[in-house]
């Protein structure tokens, strides 16, 4: 097929050494493959809260973004409102955590308080995540802890190895800094919520779901680590053309099974669990919500 047919699409990802770079290659390679007629470009951005800006100025096509920044844009809390973005599928779902090197002596949050934590890029989603989180058990993310908001988000397990922080902020199946940490000299531990701070931060913040990461999910992680957190989204411009919407929900479908041997998290997904993520039926783009009709997902 000649290249002039093809349909370019930008993919904004995030900051280098994060998840949402890790996730956008393989996606756009994949989808790329199973449908000829796309031309999926992944670009490293500052994230999720550049994203969305850039998708509600028509500056980019698809997007990557946290669904703690969805929530906020589509609400106008802390920002204008945006309009112009929908969901093309949920990712992979994501719970908020600290990972310390294993030989650490940090067991808890309160653990954790008035330490050196690497947060995250400073325009990373799980920024926000973090502030929420720590909302809801009466913290504040900066002014109670050594706060280091990065450049990129492989920055932070240099910090943590060397000992420069306690902890790094995160989450998520195969997350690079968490992985690079666990694979360090001394190994990696996990520091969550545990049940009844899940229970405050979710009393304040309804719209936080409890997820669990499996057993397993990094070297050395033993059992299963309950926290709170959402699912990320590929969100594109509103303006996006319905048969474009069509196009990728349909390359993703049957390119699922490829991209899952590509990237353990792509298993989540699917057209099932975007419907199920979704805040609203409406904020599915109208190509994607033919395709699932298409196949029986929507009835």
């Amino acid at each position: 097929m000649a290249q002039q047919e093809k349909t370019k699409i930008v993919l904004g990802t995030a900051t280098p050494g994060g998840g949402f770079p890790a996730y956008g290659w393989p996606y756009a390679e994949v989808l790329n493959e199973t449908d000829e007629t796309l031309a999926i470009e992944p670009i490293n951005t500052k994230g999720s809260n550049e994203n969305v800006l850039s998708l509600d100025q028509d500056k980019i096509d698809l997007g990557l973004v946290t669904g703690e920044v969805t929530y906020e844009a589509i609400n106008g809390l802390g920002r204008p409102k945006a309009s112009n973005i929908r969901i093309i599928n949920a990712t992979y779902s994501q719970a908020g955590m600290f990972m310390v090197r294993a030989d650490s002596p940090y067991r808890s949050i309160s653990d954790l308080k008035g330490k050196s934590i690497a947060w995250g890029a400073a325009s990373s989603g799980f920024i926000v995540l973090g502030r929420y989180v720590m909302d809801g058990l009466g913290l504040d993310m900066k002014k109670d802890f050594d706060a280091h908001l990065l450049e990129k988000a492989g920055d932070g397990p240099p910090m943590v190895l060397d000992g420069r922080a306690a902890a790094m902020w995160g989450g998520g199946v195969g997350w690079p800094p968490f992985m690079a940490i666990a694979k360090g000299p001394a190994g990696g531990r996990f520091v969550a919520p545990s049940a009844e701070e899940i229970k405050r931060i979710q009393a304040k913040h309804s719209f936080l779901k409890q997820t669990t990461m499996p057993a397993g999910s990094y070297p050395g992680q033993q059992g299963p680590v309950d926290s709170v957190g959402s699912w990320p989204f590929v969100l594109c411009r509103a303006t996006l053309p319905e048969d474009v919407g069509y196009r990728l929900a349909r390359a993703l479908h049957k390119g699922q099974a490829a991209l899952s041997k590509k990237l353990d998290q792509a298993k989540e997904s699917t057209l099932e669990n975007t419907l199920a993520a979704a805040p609203t039926r409406d904020l599915i783009h109208p190509g994607v919500l033919k395709y699932m009709r298409e196949v029986g997902v929507l009835k």
